[in-house]
């Protein structure tokens, strides 16, 4: 079959290379302009490059534009395969092949639609993750699914370890997909609507610490902003810090939510709900980074005590 291949970032990169391993042809590779822009530079690795590396017409557009839809026109695809494409595709685009559109979403849809499925997924507290190959149509990730694949969140997984896995997942469900369509084997599940949970784009709002939530969700939400993300935040003194390192308290801690003591082997911080009745568990914070990128260990950190607040405060206890 003939394929034009559309993505960005490593998802794409994976994609097309996965395509490039395939029996079929990939006839052209439409891709974004490189971007600083926060998280299009997370996983930046270039389709332009692979596709160039291996002669293959490359396109670089922001947007499908007239431009774009002639040059997929006339390169006679069979089937578009879509992977971290970041603006709206119209139907004469996707509709177009024999096959229509395939997007790679990583997600057991129809749960998790929409931006960041895999860090969403770790924070919403999970028992698995995966990836769906689905048929586009005028909605964002609601296709007929045709193949979904799944793998188990560990206890202690990090938000990076998990992306980096569903990125593993990529090869054999694009060929999978691909065989499908080629055997007239394709069976399509359609998506129960109904089922569906949508999560926006990411900002830096999104890695603030609520401490009104449990040590347990907190915990898990600082394993999910791992490194390259941006991490978890509070305020402290004053200053901005992230949370790198946490465990969840053996003793349960009353009080004011955000209030920090030096318990358990690091700076232990009152959160969840009802905090005055103590019957929460607490954070322990046990490595932090300060604004100048300085790390320091959480137990002599927070030595003074204090509060971590979500904006700064000017005075502490």
């Amino acid at each position: 079959m003939r394929i034009v291949s559309f993505g960005f970032q490593t998802w794409g990169r994976k994609t097309l290379q996965a395509l490039l391993d395939s029996e079929h042809e990939v006839v052209l590779a439409v891709t974004h302009p490189a971007s600083e822009q926060s998280y299009k530079a997370i996983w930046s690795d270039s389709v332009e490059e692979l596709a160039r590396e291996h002669g293959i017409p490359v396109h670089l557009t922001e947007r499908a534009d007239a431009a774009t839809i002639d040059l997929v026109k006339r390169a006679e695809p069979d089937v578009i395969v879509v992977n971290s494409w970041y603006t709206w595709m119209p139907a004469e685009l996707y509709a177009m092949p024999p096959y229509g559109t395939l997007n790679l979403h990583d997600s057991l849809l129809p749960k998790f639609t929409g931006f960041s499925p895999v860090l969403w997924a770790l924070i919403s507290g999970e028992s698995e993750f995966g990836l769906t190959v689905h048929r586009m149509d005028e909605q964002l990730d609601t296709g007929d699914i045709l193949v979904q694949r799944s793998l188990p969140i560990p206890p202690d997984a990090t938000g990076t370890e998990l992306v980096l896995a569903g990125m593993d997942l990529i090869p054999g469900a694009v060929h999978e997909a691909l065989s499908l369509l080629e055997s007239g084997n394709a069976v399509w599940r359609p998506q129960n609507k109904a089922e569906r949970t949508y999560f926006h784009k990411r900002s830096d709002r999104d890695s603030q610490i609520d401490w009104q939530r449990s040590a347990v969700d907190l915990e898990r939400f600082v394993r999910a902003l791992s490194e390259p993300y941006p991490r978890a935040f509070a305020c402290y003194r004053g200053e901005r810090i992230e949370v790198l390192a946490a465990s969840v308290s053996s003793a349960c801690y009353g009080g004011t939510a955000g209030r920090v003591v030096v318990q358990e082997g690091g700076g232990t911080v009152v959160c969840g709900p009802e905090p005055v009745r103590g019957r929460n568990r607490g954070l322990v914070l046990t490595r932090i980074r300060t604004a100048d990128g300085v790390e320091h260990d959480g137990a002599e950190f927070f030595a003074r005590g204090g509060y971590l607040t979500a904006v700064p405060e000017s005075s502490f206890g």
